[in-house]
């Protein structure tokens, strides 16, 4: 006889039509959530045997009574939009939470990972947002007393909330194609190497599968290394306006570097769609404001459900269950930034 399947949060959102941090929220009790949503989720939690963690039991699996959030910096929309969905599942799951960016400073990334016995004595567990690990500090934190979840990484022996960057990034490309752009550009991050972040890699591997389908080559020439910023986006564009010959399409590896592309256009008496469509990835909080084509990713749901799969742990660390990498879906919105090429 096979296994049966456990109840997550993530079942009961998907059979109660409902997002993930709606369906926390509702199971916790919380404000803000309608009477009408109250009910579906009920109701479906009741369909699947799903019962929410319980505030009392809160120090099953440690001592202090708190967890820290680590990211690469809290500044940034994604991590603070992140961060605080996933704040609000600790606080109504009992715990108190620790915020801790590493403010893109190989030194301060040193010193906290390079001396996990202090941090246990500080907190119970830890939720990584998008944080590069050697394999050496991957195998320390896995060992250690601390529960582990993250965000947005890969490769992880512990449970992983995040999207299919391939497959995101082949559904904005596929759009910009189905309108008829053959010569694509894309302005991409590229990534250290480091096993545990693999986002903008995956993204690229996506454009040139997407491509490939259409049997068509990527040209060298039109794939920019832009970073994942505004400043990197404009300075990407820039060349490719200047010294590379402007391509019918552009593929921004995320919405802000999008936003610089939108930005150089503007400076040279450019604009997109008139003279070139661009998509971007991620559906930053401006996107729909600039008029950007995007693939959205559910940042809030991706905070929520790890501090939930990360509350379970440490609440039933003797559960049995194997740590899992959990995809959300991503979803095409298409505005006026792209149109079928003329």
């Amino acid at each position: 006889m096979g296994k049966l399947h456990r109840a997550m949060i993530q079942d009961v959102a998907m059979l109660s039509g409902l997002s993930i941090c709606t369906v926390s929220r509702a199971l916790r009790g919380l404000p803000n959530v309608s009477a009408t949503s109250y009910d579906k989720v009920a109701d479906a939690a009741a369909q699947l045997g799903y019962v929410a963690s319980s505030a009392a039991s809160r120090l099953a699996g440690g001592s202090t009574g708190s967890i820290a959030i680590i990211a690469p910096t809290t500044t940034a929309w994604f991590f603070a939009h992140a961060v605080e969905t996933a704040e609000e599942v600790f606080a109504a799951s009992g715990h108190d939470t620790m915020i801790i960016s590493l403010r893109n400073d190989p030194a301060v990334h040193q010193r906290l990972f390079g001396d996990l016995a202090a941090l246990a004595q500080k907190v119970d567990g830890v939720l990584l947002l998008n944080i590069e690990l050697s394999d050496a500090e991957i195998e320390a934190l896995d060992v250690s007393a601390l529960a582990v979840a993250s965000v947005g990484m890969h490769n992880v022996p512990w449970d992983n909330v995040g999207i299919d960057n391939v497959a995101a990034a082949r559904l904005a490309t596929e759009h910009l194609l189905g309108l008829g752009h053959w010569d694509l550009a894309i302005l991409s991050n590229r990534e250290k190497g480091n096993r545990s972040v693999l986002t903008a890699t995956e993204r690229r591997h996506g454009f040139e599968l997407a491509l490939a389908e259409r049997d068509i080559m990527v040209d060298p020439d039109l794939v920019i290394d832009a970073g994942s910023s505004i400043e990197g986006g404009q300075r990407a564009m820039n060349e490719l306006i200047e010294n590379r010959g402007l391509p019918s399409a552009v593929f921004a590896g995320c919405d802000e570097t999008a936003f610089g592309a939108l930005t150089a256009l503007h400076d040279h008496g450019l604009s997109a769609p008139r003279n070139i469509s661009i998509i971007g990835l991620d559906e930053h909080p401006m996107s729909k404001f600039m008029g950007l084509s995007t693939v959205q990713q559910p940042v809030a749901d991706q905070g929520a459900l790890g501090a939930n799969l990360l509350v379970e742990r440490l609440q039933t660390p003797a559960s049995g269950l194997e740590p899992a990498n959990h995809l959300l879906a991503t979803t095409l919105l298409t505005r006026t930034s792209t149109r079928r090429k003329r």
